[in-house]
């Protein structure tokens, strides 16, 4: 470590921030990214604690003591390199991700952790600017083709790692512009979209291929209207490969009584139509939150990013329901460290104003002619089932109550990828609503013929930016070795993973792949690796997978 006593002699730099009335007024990121001198600072604080838990618990295993050295010794580029052979966007993590290595540094035990998003944010800004962050491009080229199917940061990040392989990648997206939920699902006061234009056109340089309003499926699907649609076949002929990151859309409803009522609206809907304004676009009957009273139910990300937009539309109050118990405000150390905790986190949007409220079930939405007027909710309470050990809910007796509400934003989660293009691949859904990643032989297809792989929310149910990250990295060294080639290609660090034929990932995550050959198995079927550091397993289809 540079400073060995740095954990005992500097305190935890917070990153600056605009005050919360001042940023209100416009839709620019508001979060300043540490000096030099204070990210050298930060970087002191990190101990030389022999197990880096911060690295385990960061789901792409950022090398996280290596650059926070290197940041140190004000060593920039190679801060950059270290930081870049784990993660091929920085800009989109150091911005949007929550820092779960954070709670796994070992200075959190007994002190506030080291700042290592602030310095992650730091590192890859200073090489933006420095111009240090330039295309790779392949010394040579494999003669594959490869198709990615979906452009969030899955997609972005299989198709750059592919294509610095040598293959030849092409990405499609349904959306008019590539970026899927980075582009039209966090707002940009939290991701400004022009990080996700300059990774697209280095990525450009290295030889991928956009293909944006494009949709995956069948011709006679509700989405392929007005868009360009290749079918699962075409693209099996096509390609070597097919690369399915389409993610986990599919939003969870709110079946209740008034759930049809104008106004109701998925917070996906409503976030996307802003981010198409901020983009210049021109829009129609636009959904606006100002001078309404604003209902979020959802108490996650997705729901503080409602608050934060009805905040900037100018909305009369904003009101966010969340119908597990409100959690503690610190958690207990020693019972929970090195895991993600379960406490209060109050985000930005929260601090620019609303109220929140915990263990609230939504009974009915009423209003008159056709808009919705109000919200009947009620209080619940959870209780342990004694015969089945499961948490579960009843109502407070008497609590029912009523809230104005003019907008009423859904934002309770997703619940599994989109059917019509799991079916048009022959791709099925296992429960919980996951997709089995699967190289399925579709009807006519002759057996050498490409492979389809699952790789995203719509395999582990939704995740945030950096785990997707995390499952694509060894899904494409899979792909890669699958083709015959090394994971080192002319100084180009491919990911790291397991053996080739097999996809490997640590617990909870549950991935599935066909083998039609059989893989390294004596015989063909669908294989599970249930943990990267336990016995492989083979399940066959009669076992209902």
């Amino acid at each position: 470590m540079g400073k060995i006593t740095g954990f005992m002699e500097f305190q935890r730099l917070q990153e600056a921030a605009e005050a919360p009335q001042k940023r209100l007024k416009h839709w620019r990121e508001f979060v300043l990214h540490l000096n030099d001198e204070q990210a050298k600072q930060q970087a002191a604080r990190c101990m030389d604690c022999g197990i880096p838990f911060c690295s385990n618990g960061c789901p792409v295993n950022n090398i996280i003591p290596d650059w926070n050295d290197l940041v140190y010794r004000q060593d920039w580029r190679r801060a950059l390199d270290v930081l870049h052979s784990t993660n091929n966007f920085p800009e989109f993590t150091g911005r949007i991700c929550p820092a779960p290595c954070e709670a796994a540094c070992t200075l959190n035990i007994n002190s506030d952790a080291v700042g290592i998003k602030s310095i992650e944010h730091a590192i890859i800004d200073k090489g933006w600017a420095e111009g240090w962050v330039t295309p790779q491009v392949p010394v040579r080229k494999t003669g594959k083709k490869v198709a990615v199917v979906g452009s969030g940061p899955a997609g972005l990040a299989c198709s750059q790692q592919l294509a610095r392989a040598g293959h030849s990648v092409t990405l499609f997206e349904k959306s008019d512009r590539i970026g899927g939920l980075l582009r039209y699902g966090i707002p940009d006061f939290k991701l400004e979209k022009s990080q996700i234009d300059r990774r697209i056109a280095q990525m450009e340089a290295e030889g991928v291929e956009f293909a944006p309003s494009t949709y995956i499926g069948n011709p006679d699907d509700a989405a392929a209207d007005g868009l360009t649609v290749r079918t699962p076949q075409s693209l099996l002929a096509d390609f070597d490969a097919v690369v399915m990151t389409g993610g986990s859309e599919t939003p969870r409803d709110l079946p209740v009584p008034g759930r049809e009522l104008s106004g109701v609206y998925y917070a996906m809907d409503f976030l996307r139509q802003q981010n198409k304004a901020v983009a210049g676009d021109r829009l129609s009957g636009q959904t606006l939150a100002k001078d309404k009273h604003v209902v979020v139910i959802g108490g996650g990300d997705t729901g503080s990013d409602c608050v934060g937009t009805s905040n900037r539309h100018g909305a009369a109050s904003v009101t966010q329901f969340e119908l597990l118990p409100q959690p503690p405000e610190c958690e207990d150390k020693p019972m929970v460290w090195p895991y993600w905790p379960l406490k209060l986190r109050t985000s930005s949007s929260h601090d620019e104003g609303c109220e929140r409220d915990w263990s609230v079930a939504t009974k009915a939405l009423a209003g008159s002619d056709g808009q919705v007027e109000k919200l009947v909710g009620v209080r619940v309470e959870w209780f342990k089932d004694e015969a089945t050990g499961q948490m579960k809910m009843r109502e407070v007796e008497d609590s029912e109550f009523e809230i104005p509400a003019d907008l009423v934003l859904l934002a309770m989660g997703f619940v599994s990828p989109v059917a019509t293009v799991l079916d048009a691949f022959g791709v099925g859904l296992s429960y919980p609503r996951l997709a089995l990643a699967a190289a399925r032989k579709l009807p006519g297809e002759p057996s050498d013929e490409a492979e389809a792989h699952q790789a995203d929310d719509g395999c582990d149910g939704r995740q945030r930016v950096v785990p997707a990250r995390a499952h694509l990295q060894r899904r494409v060294l899979l792909r890669d070795r699958k083709a015959g080639h090394s994971r080192q290609r002319k100084g180009i660090d491919l990911p790291r993973g397991e053996p080739a034929g097999f996809f490997c990932l640590p617990q909870p995550i549950r991935c599935a792949i066909w083998y039609r050959k059989g893989g390294q198995c004596s015989s063909p079927g669908l294989h599970v690796c249930a943990r990267s550091h336990h016995p492989r397993r083979a399940i066959g289809r009669d076992q209902g997978e």
